[in-house]
């Protein structure tokens, strides 16, 4: 898989004053007032009882203004809850999505590009450009590219949005979309495994119940890659034939595979991972099969 592809699917919230970072800071799971220039964070924005309502890639474009880049169909809900929450700092909200071209880069064409760093959450700066670098989708470079509208697009071949779309689920990264907003705590969509989660740094919405998830007990759900022959859709409910009479857990994100099939990232109870027979939409549904995760979980590190 390689070339580029634009991401209309994604829009921009942009942070500006002083208070920016701190902010940021007191309502998202990452930590905004330690970020440097050369590296960006993946976040997320909670409710009080810990279920996310947004997920976001940020960075900061100067000393006093982050952007945040996250799945436009959660961004105006996200926009005005968030700006609730300001009240004295010296932060300025705004949906800046129509001033930024945002691009997903793949294979070769990302491999060519001189960067600082080709870690995950990485940050480069390629003239007017940010270019943020995702975690890989089978072994396949991805990045995020973010640049002030009516700068030229980055060269490369064209990639399909389809790919583009297959290769987030690949990674097995899941966003947080409308069809899934307080559907889960970061933990559920493994988050705290892929950096979304710092937690040592200060209060934010819905803290006590994620440090809780994390420290008291196992974590009862995780997110997994699946992949069926029917289509999937984030929102639908997965069963397991251990117990037929409740779902165990939802599809978050899900896209048409090349060669036949849906893949889809699952949310699901950590015993029905296991073993036995999973299906979707009930316990009647299309058959659903588990397949080996990317990266490893924290737990196991």
């Amino acid at each position: 898989m390689n070339g580029v592809t634009p991401l209309p699917q994604l829009g921009v919230i942009r942070v500006e004053g002083e208070d920016a970072a701190n902010f940021l800071q007191g309502q998202l799971t990452q930590d905004f007032t330690l970020l440097g220039m050369g590296e960006a964070r993946f976040a997320a924005f909670c409710s009080a009882k810990g279920r996310m309502l947004a997920s976001f890639v940020g960075f900061k474009r100067g000393p006093a203004e982050i952007i945040l880049v996250l799945n436009r169909d959660t961004l105006a809900t996200t926009l005005k809850r968030l700006s609730m929450f300001v009240l004295r700092a010296k932060a300025r909200l705004s949906d800046a999505s129509a001033d930024f071209s945002l691009y997903g880069l793949t294979g070769d064409t990302l491999q060519a590009m001189v960067v600082t760093s080709r870690e995950p959450w990485s940050r480069s700066d390629i003239g007017p450009a940010t270019v943020v670098q995702l975690y890989p989708a089978d072994g396949t470079p991805r990045a995020l590219w973010v640049a002030p509208a009516g700068t030229p697009a980055p060269a490369g071949p064209a990639l399909t949005q389809e790919a583009w779309l297959w290769a987030e689920v690949r990674s097995v990264v899941a966003s947080v979309s409308a069809p899934i907003v307080e559907a889960f705590v970061p933990q559920m969509l493994n988050y705290e495994s892929l950096g979304g989660v710092n937690f040592k740094k200060g209060c934010y919405p819905g803290q006590e119940v994620v440090a809780r998830s994390q420290f008291r007990g196992t974590l009862k759900r995780r997110a997994y890659l699946v992949h069926g022959a029917v289509e999937l859709r984030a929102g639908q409910e997965v069963f397991h034939d251990g117990d037929l009479g409740q779902p165990c857990g939802l599809v978050a994100q899900a896209a048409a595979a090349p060669a036949g099939g849906w893949d889809a990232i699952v949310s699901i109870q950590v015993a029905a991972a296991s073993g036995g027979r999973l299906t979707v939409s009930g316990p009647s549904g299309a058959a659903l099969e588990v397949q080996p995760l990317p990266y490893r979980l924290l737990a196991d590190v």
